[in-house]
């Protein structure tokens, strides 16, 4: 049986927003070997336990809201999209249970900011906001899934991550400088790291935070703030991060299916 990943839906409200993002994630994991396992964001959280309890990974997907800058102690940026707290509530659980029985993470874009926070990070809500005049137009981080390469992110060479996409001397390239080309939809980021998580990546040209990674190494949490779901078929890293989920998955297969 393959390891089942348990994606929340994007979002609570948009329901055509997140009807028309999901079937990528559950595609992308299908392709790498694994059972997507659709988590609704209206049920009780009793009931949405029940429904996480038997699964083997975890995908936090993107969404076209912005986590509560009340989680971070932050006033609101006139910027920033309504939250879903029905969504930031799922993830919660999500997450709780993860860490409880070492289940493997993947956060996607406001996954990756969610993650964050669940640890006691913070959010830049704004990324032009955040940015001195003078890198503030050097990268469209907003600029859409019709965009194929935005930008590209420096990888720390000894990270999982670069293993996983083959930036480490064994694959795509041996530089001491790992880049990667990557698509970007996102106007916020992470700013203080959450505790159990390390900065894996950067964009560049303006130092935003591209992915971070768990300190723990036995216990599989990446997020990368592009969408990797969007090029499986025609780029090799990013099909790599679903099959690393995958494999992390299914060495919890056992543990979590009692």
């Amino acid at each position: 049986m393959p390891p089942r990943i348990a994606i929340p839906m994007p979002h609570s409200t948009d329901r055509e927003y997140g009807e028309r993002a999901i079937p990528q994630y559950e595609r992308a994991v299908e392709l790498a070997g694994g059972e997507p396992v659709q988590i609704p964001l209206d049920r009780s959280p009793a009931d949405v336990k029940k429904l996480i309890e038997r699964c083997d990974g975890v995908l936090l997907p993107g969404s076209n809201a912005d986590v509560d800058p009340a989680r971070f102690h932050a006033v609101i940026s006139p910027h920033a999209a309504a939250a879903d707290l029905r969504r930031e509530a799922v993830d919660d659980l999500l997450l709780d249970d993860a860490y409880a029985h070492g289940k493997p993470v993947l956060g996607i874009c406001y996954g990756l900011q969610s993650l964050n926070i669940y640890r006691k990070g913070s959010l830049i809500q704004h990324i032009p906001d955040f940015l001195p005049e003078a890198t503030r137009n050097k990268v469209n981080h907003e600029a859409g899934k019709k965009v194929a390469v935005a930008h590209t992110v420096e990888i720390d060479q000894h990270s999982k991550l670069a293993s996983i996409v083959g930036l480490n001397g064994r694959g795509l390239a041996s530089e001491v400088r790992c880049s990667l080309p990557v698509n970007s939809s996102h106007h916020q980021s992470a700013d203080v790291i959450g505790a159990g998580l390390r900065i894996v990546a950067r964009c560049p040209d303006d130092g935003i935070i591209e992915a971070v990674e768990g300190t723990s190494p036995d216990h599989f949490v990446l997020a990368v703030q592009w969408h990797p779901e969007r090029s499986v078929d025609d780029d090799e890293p990013s099909g790599a991060i679903f099959r690393a989920l995958i494999e992390a998955a299914a060495g919890t297969a056992p543990t979590s299916r009692k």
